[in-house]
């Protein structure tokens, strides 16, 4: 949907820049899937410097969090396009820390490691699907219009 007007090219690409916080926080959950398809890891072989620095520096991501959010979601200056999708890369990446502070929990619980295995890869299948849905969108200039998620980014951007 398309309905804040045209979008330019710069701004396509500025919107799905944010995209990159929940797959640099999401990359963990896919290592099983790494190690079954090792083809799968050269698709993320040209952000893998950008994910290496932000998983160096500490507090990068609580940094870039409130970056986006107060810089980028509370500036209504900025394109209503760019703001959307960085509030929408925003509740994926607070979905997936909730998913990190969850799995470790049930992971105790749960001994067989299939169990554990399938866990990860299927939050990291969503995350992937998610994130290149709306990548795909953004570059399309169009709203990315996840369930729940897209409702609650629309709460809160007007």
């Amino acid at each position: 949907m398309s309905w804040r007007g045209t979008t330019t090219v710069s701004e396509r690409i500025f919107a799905a820049l944010p995209y990159l916080l929940p797959l640099a926080d999401g990359i963990g959950f896919g290592k099983f899937l790494f190690a079954q398809f090792p083809a799968l890891g050269l698709i993320f072989l040209p952000i893998l410097p950008v994910i290496n620095l932000y998983n160096s520096i500490p507090f990068a991501g609580f940094i870039v969090f409130f970056a986006l959010f107060l810089l980028v979601v509370r500036n209504e200056s900025i394109n209503h396009f760019i703001r959307f999708n960085t509030m929408q890369a925003i509740l994926i990446d607070i979905i997936l820390i909730l998913c990190s502070l969850v799995v470790p929990i049930l992971a105790r619980g749960l001994q067989v490691q299939f169990v554990i295995e399938i866990l990860f890869n299927m939050i990291f299948l969503g995350l992937l699907a998610a994130v290149i849905y709306s990548v795909v969108q953004s570059f399309r200039g169009l709203y990315a219009e996840i369930p729940t998620i897209s409702d609650a980014v629309h709460m809160q951007i007007r």
